[in-house]
């Protein structure tokens, strides 16, 4: 799965997530007076604020992680088959 893909999978997640919030707010409200509504509704606001920050800060590192892959390939190899190493001799070690 590329970051591209991973990012776009976290967006629809979390708007997934504020749609079923706005969805309960709205099942509720009706029970529990205009407080809870509102309440609710500012909830689902900050919600959606956050999962667009977070898609910004996500996109953003993706751009910059690749710039910097493309920047110094050889080190990036290098790097990641350190970190494949490393993680493969853990997972041995534990068995």
């Amino acid at each position: 799965m590329t970051t591209a893909e991973a990012t776009q999978r976290l967006t629809g997640d979390l708007k997934a997530v504020a749609q079923d919030a706005q969805n309960l707010v709205r099942l509720t409200a009706g029970h529990a007076g205009e407080k809870v509504s509102q309440l609710g509704s500012n909830l689902v606001e900050s919600a959606k604020e956050k999962a667009a920050r977070l898609q910004d800060k996500t996109v953003a590192a993706a751009k910059a992680t690749d710039r910097r892959v493309r920047a110094h390939p050889y080190q990036s190899i290098g790097v990641a088959f350190g970190v494949g190493l490393l993680i493969g001799l853990l997972a041995a070690r534990k068995r």
